[in-house]
Order: structure tokens, then sequence, then C-alpha cells
């Protein structure tokens, strides 16, 4: 017997179900989740390069745990070109990127799905997100969830926040990462990167060119705290919750 997933979650892993059971139940109406989120995209010295598909994932969980649900397998390569210059980022351009989505929705539809989220946990994956979701047919309907962005988050975010500017790695994706992954942060590595970023990539070795960033933080770790994590992640699910209503 499998024991991938606990049977009493009233969402469950596609990746762990055989395909009579993910038919059954699509037949009852489970809403299908894809979440995207960078498995190799750095984040400082101090977070792991999968920091937001960890986050993507812990998201989808929160569904899985208390809502009719489908997850799919995690999109870990996007549309991540201001990180290129760090070894083991990797990118796509949104072309080759939008169009992966949209094959894999179409995969999805084509399995009887008709209400889809997509818990988007980048920033620069956006716009070829919203791209792909102008392609899907009229009688799915497809919302886009993206983490950062909002009307719980961005309040909880301007209650805590301490840094100057930052956007990357910073005391607020540290905060979040010491609340819902704290094993994987190593506080000691935290250090302050530069707080704004100029249009175009971010580099780690050229002082002259914009955006010289060593640590490949836009913002300041140091400030992160645990604390400060759960109040952003609680403000995540509130948001979550009004996509994606719990049972």
């Amino acid at each position: 017997m499998r024991t991938g997933r606990a049977r009493t979650d009233p969402g469950a892993y596609v990746a762990v179900l055989a395909w009579p059971e993910v038919a059954q139940r699509i037949a009852a109406g489970a809403i299908g989740v894809v979440t995207v989120g960078a498995a190799s995209k750095e984040h400082g010295p101090h977070l792991p390069m999968n920091t937001d598909q960890i986050q993507a994932e812990w998201f989808a969980r929160h569904l899985v745990q208390n809502s009719n649900v489908l997850v799919w397998p995690t999109i870990t390569y996007g549309s991540y070109p201001v990180f290129v210059d760090y070894p083991g980022s990797c990118n796509l351009v949104d072309e080759t990127f939008s169009r992966s989505v949209v094959e894999i929705l179409q995969c999805i539809c084509n399995s009887g799905v008709r209400k889809m989220v997509i818990i988007n946990t980048g920033i620069s994956t956006i716009n070829p997100l919203q791209a792909a979701l102008e392609k899907v047919p009229a009688a799915v309907q497809v919302r886009l969830f993206n983490a950062y962005s909002g009307p719980h988050f961005n309040q909880a975010r301007a209650e805590v926040k301490e840094q100057a500017g930052g956007m990357h790695a910073d005391e607020i994706e540290t905060s979040i990462m010491l609340a819902i992954a704290p094993h994987v942060v190593d506080m000691d590595k935290a250090t302050a990167g530069i707080p704004d970023k100029q249009a175009g990539p971010l580099n780690r070795s050229r002082p002259q060119e914009p955006n010289y960033c060593p640590s490949g933080i836009i913002g300041d770790a140091r400030l992160a705290t645990a604390g400060k994590g759960r109040k952003l992640v609680e403000a995540i699910l509130a948001d979550l919750n009004e996509q994606v209503p719990v049972d």
C-alpha cells in the first residue's frame, strides 16, 4: 500500500496517485493546483537555491490539508534572468517558460479539470504566467496566485519591514523561511546586500557595472526573524484562502 500521503487529507498530490484515483478526484470536483517555484535560483549565502520551491510547496500543502484539491508537481525551472551570474542559477526565456506552462495546463485541462490555481512564488515569472493563462480554454477557470502580491501580505509586509528597500533573499523572504523551514536557513551567513536594483541582472564580480551585488541579496537579511515570518505567512494564507476557500 502506498504511504506517500495522509489518507485523511481532503486534497492529494497527483504524483503519488494512480491514474484511476486522479480521475475519481477530478470527477468529484477537485481543483487543480500547479506550483511554480525555482529550485535552481540563488538566494544569497544563507538560503538554499530551492527557496522558492520550498515556499510554493508549503502553501500547496496547506490546501491539501484543507481543501478538495489535486496538486501537480512543481514547475521548478522558469523565467529568472536577474540571477544568471550566480553559479547554479538557471533561467528560461519568457517564451520558453510560458509555452511550457501552456502545455502543462493543457494536459491538466485534458484530464477534465475545470478549475485551477497557480501558486507562484516568483516575481519575474508573473508576466509569462499571465501570458500563458491567455491561452487556456475559456471553459476552464484559472487563477494566478502570486504569493508576494496579495493585499493581506502587502499590509503585513508594511507592518514588519525595517530594511530600506529590499526585494530578494532579504528581511521579508528570510523571515518567511525562518517560519516555515528554519532548518535550511543559515543566519550566521545572512548579510545586507544592495537596497534596490536597477534595470537588468545582478552581477557578483563587476563593481563598475550596475547592480553589483556580491551576496545576491536585495535588502538586509540580518533583520529577519521567525516572528515576522509567521505574521507574513499568515497573511499569505489569508490571501490564498480567498482564492481557494478552505472547507
